[in-house]
């Protein structure tokens, strides 16, 4: 593939998921993205074989980016694990309060709405999130390798960490605010100190 096909599909995906994250996968159409793209629409299969292929290769790059951020944030530099962790949770609460960023998470996005639409997109975005979620108990492991986590299954705790902020950041578009994620910080950091979540 040449580099220009390869930049051009980059721009398209990179186009498309700046529409879908602000609309749904459903609400957008091609047209609307090639246009913005700045490309013909006659193009689009040139590039991708269909939409759901289109919005697979989506979220594929977006977990792409996602992880490669979060091996930087989880990267030790000299705090502790559990201060690394926290970090993390403070830039989703600052990621998902601002109504003007376009980093939203796609995760919270498209899980119900695509999840019985496409079972290929579905796949992706459970793919994605077990990989969030394998680095998320890696991270809480080292904390309680270092003594700054309390002894707990990292695992366990990790899937019941992610959980709980995918459905604090699902409320916080309910109820448009971050009371939410707030309690989900407060309670992360009980969980992680003193094994309790109240």
């Amino acid at each position: 593939m040449k580099k220009d096909t390869k930049d051009m599909r980059q721009h398209i995906l990179e186009t498309g998921y700046k529409f879908i994250v602000s609309k749904g996968f459903s609400s957008v159409g091609l047209t609307e993205i090639l246009k913005s793209a700045g490309v013909p629409k006659g193009s689009f299969y040139y590039y991708f074989k269909s939409k759901e292929q289109f919005g697979e290769e989506i979220i594929e790059s977006y977990f792409r980016e996602y992880l490669a951020a979060l091996e930087d944030i989880f990267q030790p530099r000299g705090e502790s694990a559990y201060d690394r962790l926290m970090n993390y949770w403070q830039r989703w609460v600052d990621t998902q309060s601002d109504p003007c960023v376009d980093q939203k998470c796609l995760v919270v996005k498209l899980s119900a709405e695509v999840a019985d639409l496409s079972e290929p997109m579905r796949l992706a975005l459970l793919q994605g999130s077990s990989l969030i979620v394998k680095r998320i108990t890696d991270c809480i492991q080292a904390g309680v390798d270092d003594g700054s986590i309390v002894k707990i299954d990292a695992s366990v705790t990790a899937d019941l960490l992610y959980n709980m902020w995918l459905g604090a950041t699902l409320m916080g578009k309910l109820q448009r605010n971050n009371d939410g994620l707030l309690q989900a910080m407060r309670r992360t950091a009980s969980i992680l100190t003193s094994n309790t979540a109240v």
